[in-house]
């Protein structure tokens, strides 16, 4: 029975050609060895098998793939020793590896299930620490990947500061705008808020400070008295009086008062104004503004410089002269 189970093993394997033990692996030994496993040629795959691993710079595929068929190699050979070495490496390299029952005998899967549950301890704590060292790798992936993007947005921030320019500008201040009414100070320094309340609060005040004077003027009347002369008895004298009438005696006081108390907030106002304007008052500014890079205009080619150089010219002249009815123009092309 034990030999019948490698021909039959051998008999699945030419039956089903297509059918891989493991995928396709970069390195081309491990693929001869494969094949020379599904021809039977267990010696063979055995010590080729050991050689290479030996040798080493394997991937972690290709090495479980060549343990996997090591291990199945000296298991129909009989060599269990053997089979179990490799099919225990191959159980470190990849704890939750397990044989195909379509392709593998039962047996063998039989005996790799065994080690298994003999090896069920350690492969624990091998699943714990690959899943720990994929973790690992993965956070280390997600890192390279963050100084990545960060990297692309520095470079794309330096080529912006590259195609952009600097401009500072230097504004230089009057100091007699300060003492000028109507918020002049605070629109130079820019503080249009508080220089428009100034303007609009004396202008108000200006205005009725100027209706209640021509208010107040207009309360006068104009009276003209005849005295006698008396230095000359035969001749008159008058005299123009300019008053308000005593009725009107509540309206000049209301007018008046509101006249001055007018003129004195305006002066108020701008006396604030004044002291604002001098305290933040600055000789000089300097702003600066990020303005793209204007392009260079590209040098004209020598061949364009000649064509132009060689290109007909064209004149124009308009000319006006006189006529014996009035003026004429005239236009004159020269090529």
């Amino acid at each position: 029975m034990s030999r019948c189970l490698p021909l039959l093993f051998t008999a699945l394997m030419l039956l089903a050609p297509g059918a891989t033990l493991a995928q396709d692996a970069g390195d081309p030994e491990v693929a001869a060895l494969r094949a020379s496993f599904e021809y039977g040629k267990y010696a063979e795959v055995m010590d080729r098998a050991a050689s290479r691993i030996d040798r080493g710079g394997l991937d972690e595929d290709d090495l479980a793939e060549l343990h996997k068929l090591a291990g199945l190699a000296a298991f129909n050979l009989g060599r269990t020793d053997d089979a179990r070495r490799h099919l225990r490496a191959l159980l470190r390299l990849d704890p939750d590896f397990s044989l195909d029952p379509f392709v593998v005998p039962p047996p063998a899967v039989a005996f790799f299930d065994t080690l298994k549950e003999d090896m069920d301890t350690e492969l624990d704590f091998l699943r714990q620490e690959r899943r720990l060292r994929q973790e690992r790798e993965k956070a280390e992936a997600e890192r390279r990947e963050r100084e990545r993007l960060e990297a692309e947005v520095q470079r794309r921030r330096a080529e912006e500061l590259a195609s952009q320019v600097t401009v500072r500008t230097v504004e230089k201040r009057n100091f007699l705008v300060n003492f000028v009414p109507f918020g002049a100070g605070q629109f130079q320094q820019g503080r249009t808020s508080l220089g428009i309340v100034f303007a609009a609060t004396e202008g108000v005040l200006a205005v009725t400070s100027i209706i209640s004077f021509f208010a107040y003027e207009g309360l006068f009347e104009e009276r003209t008295i005849d005295l006698d002369n008396v230095l000359d008895p035969d001749g008159r004298a008058s005299v123009t009086v300019r008053y308000i009438p005593t009725s009107r005696a509540r309206q000049r006081d209301a007018w008046q008062l509101l006249k001055l108390s007018s003129a004195a907030g305006f002066y108020a106002i701008y006396a604030v104004g004044v002291v604002d304007a001098l305290f933040h008052h600055e000789d000089q500014v300097v702003r600066s503004t990020v303005e793209p890079r204007a392009e260079q205009p590209a040098e004209p080619s020598p061949r364009s410089t000649s064509a132009r150089a060689t290109a007909p010219k064209t004149y124009t002249r308009v000319g006006l002269y006189p006529t014996r009815g009035g003026l004429g123009a005239g236009l004159t092309l020269s090529f």
